[in-house]
Formats: structure tokens, sequence, C-alpha cells
């Protein structure tokens, strides 16, 4: 398995924009997927003007265990099929869950490689994807909306910003909703990477895993992890050593990880030691509104210290 630098030094290889007409895949690498969801899904992509084909295996079930999309072979298949096939220009996951750490090796990067970079979408579980595609291929990609979920199909601001995203980069170049604040101040550079923050922790220490972040601009989020459990998390990575060097951090939601008051005296002890410019509340992640982060460009965090407006500005469009 060849590996690149297993950190985020430099900008990774942007794939196109999309445009009308063009040909999307929808995988599902972890959890199952609702059908009815994910038929909804699909029909936003061909209002958007998209031609949408549902790879083989995304309505599979595991036969034993029923947190899967069918088994770890299958939707590594399927992820492969749609990356190599070169009618298709993007490729979106149909939801979360679990199940990515389970076929990401089973993959053929080299063939991955070979194909090229495409635009490929999602987050919670599709954290370990995202690692990989930035390590093993050095291509960048999108955190952002699951077709097939409540987020995407409810909330208009989430849909909007990934259709620009997808087809009008530049008018999206300042991410970041107005309620974000300063958690430690300052001004921090860097190469975007990043994602669910327990799926980070998860990886560190893998084969292809992060051993170091210098050149990084960190951005997590997290649903369901109590404050005592983020704070195991963080601590992970800080011993593994995933986090030296990185410039800052950019904090998304924390859906069901407790009362908020519980969760920033973590965040703050944790990673105000670091002494970098971390920002909080972003809007991106498991939250009612979930923005689309372009991974694997360079950007700049700005968190003043007098309570002016923070902002992550990306400094070259998602897409080419």
């Amino acid at each position: 398995m060849t590996l690149r630098d297993p950190a985020p030094a430099t900008a990774l290889a942007r794939p196109a924009r999309l445009r009308p007409g063009s040909r999307v895949a929808v995988v599902a690498p972890s959890g199952p997927v609702p059908a009815d969801r994910l038929e909804e899904g699909v029909a936003i992509l061909r209002d958007w003007g998209l031609d949408p084909v549902v790879a083989p295996h995304v309505l599979s079930a595991h036969p034993e265990l029923d947190h899967l999309a069918g088994a770890d072979e299958d939707r590594a298949a399927d992820l492969r099929a749609a990356w190599c096939d070169p009618s298709v220009e993007a490729v979106f996951c149909a939801r979360g869950g679990y199940g990515a750490h389970r076929m990401v090796d089973l993959l053929d990067w080299a063939a991955i490689r070979a194909a090229g970079p495409k635009v490929f979408v999602g987050y919670s579980d599709i954290t370990v994807l995202h690692e990989a595609f930035a390590l093993r291929a050095g291509f960048a990609t999108l955190h952002g909306p699951m077709i097939a979920t409540e987020t995407f199909l409810k909330d208009e601001p989430t849909r909007e910003h990934l259709r620009a995203t997808l087809f009008e980069p530049e008018t999206v170049l300042t991410l970041g909703l107005d309620r974000a604040r300063t958690l430690v101040p300052g001004r921090a550079e860097g190469v975007l990477y990043g994602g669910c923050v327990s799926l980070l922790a998860a990886d560190a220490g893998t084969p292809g895993g992060r051993t170091h972040a210098r050149g990084g601009l960190l951005a997590i989020e997290d649903t369901g992890e109590e404050p005592y459990r983020l704070d195991g998390i963080l601590t992970r990575l800080l011993r593994s050593g995933a986090l030296t060097g990185v410039a800052g951090v950019a904090c998304g939601s924390w859906q069901l990880c407790g009362p908020y008051e519980k969760i920033r005296p973590v965040l703050a002890d944790r990673l105000g030691a670091l002494g970098i410019p971390v920002v909080e509340e972003l809007g991106f992640g498991h939250g009612p509104t979930s923005l689309t982060i372009p991974l694997g460009v360079p950007a700049v965090l700005d968190a003043p210290a007098d309570g002016g407006r923070c902002t992550l500005t990306v400094r070259t469009p998602a897409l080419r």
C-alpha cells in the first residue's frame, strides 16, 4: 500500500466543478439507507440538473450485522466502481453511521489514484474516507451532507450551500454561520483537514493514519459524545502526536453531546493549551444546518479577540 506523507502540509488535487448534466454516483460506505430518504435525495440531485446513478448495494443490508449497508466487500466494490467509471464526475454518500473503517483497506487505492480526483461528499463516519483520499490518493474532498439524511432533505441552507459549492465554488469562499465566536483568539493559515473528531481519533495509529498535523488547519465536530468522552477523544489525538504542528482549529456542531456549557470548557482545556486560534460554532457537522467544508485546500481562520466576526476563508475555490 503506497501512502503519501501523512500530513496536510500542501494543497491536494482538486476535482472539477459540476455542471448541468454531470453524471454522479450515490454509494453507501457505512450504515443502511432508508429507501424513501434515498429516493427523495436522488430527486433533489435531479432537480439540480445532475444525472444520478445509484450503486448496486446502496439499499443492501448485512445478513447478520444490521448496522451495515451490506458486506464490506460489496460497499468497497461500489465505491471503487463509481470512482473508476470515467463517466462519473462525483460520488455522493447516502448516509454515515458506521462501517467505513471496515472497508477502507479493501479499496484499490492505486486504481483510485489512477482515475484522478472527483467530487466526493459526506461527513460523520465518512471522515475515515476523507482521510484516506487525502493521505493515500492526494485528493481534496468535501465534508458535506449525505443525500439521504434529514439535514440535507429538510434544511434549505444546507442544500443551497452544497449546491453552490458544487456548481459555483467561487461564491462560497467564506465559510461559517454568524453565530461563530472566538474560543482562543488569533489568525492561522493552513490546509484544511478533519471531520468527525471521534473518527479522527479512531484513525490515529492505524496504517496510513496521520502522524502529525504540520501545515494543517483542523475542522472538527461530533455527535453523541458526552463531555468526558470528548475529553478522551481529544486527549488521544494529543497523546498520539496527531495534532503536532496544527495551525488552528475550527469547531462545528456538537449535537447530542450534552449541554454546550459543559462542552466548551473541554474544548478550551484540551485545545487551548496548543496556543493556536480556535473558533467555535461555525455551523458544520451534525447540527440542524450543515455547511460544506472543503478539505485539502488552503484556508485562513480568523478568531478576533475583540468580539468581531469569526471566519474561515478558503484561498482557492473548493473545485476548479
